[in-house]
């Protein structure tokens, strides 16, 4: 099983995620995405394996989302997908992949999914 968090250490729901699947006896590879940031074909690649659009992974409550300009509703999923690599503090956390499959883990039970 080879399962990736993209994981923010200072964040409750990204510790409590990394500590089920750890409690499950995975290992998981660890991504820091706030000094590792995934690019913008990496986020394309987690998105389809989320079956998700990029609006639904941007974290909308902080500073940095109106002054990113990702606010603007006219943007195409590329800018969007663009924007978020270039903002990584706006990405949803946690992220949890399992081959082509993958979950934000909020609440983090829902990593549970992927184990």
């Amino acid at each position: 099983m080879s399962v990736t968090i993209y994981h923010n250490p200072r964040c409750s729901k990204s510790r409590r995620a990394l500590e089920l699947i750890r409690e499950r006896g995975v290992e998981p590879t660890i991504v820091e995405y706030l000094q590792q940031p995934p690019n913008a074909s990496e986020l394309d690649e987690i998105l389809n394996k989320l079956g998700l659009e990029p609006r639904a992974l941007i974290r909308t409550g902080e500073a940095d989302y109106e002054a990113s300009g990702l606010a603007a509703p006219s943007l195409s999923r590329e800018q969007l997908i663009l924007g978020l690599a270039a903002h990584p503090r706006l990405l949803e956390r946690p992220i949890v992949v399992n081959g082509s499959r993958a979950v934000v883990g909020r609440p983090p039970e829902k990593v549970l999914e992927l184990l």
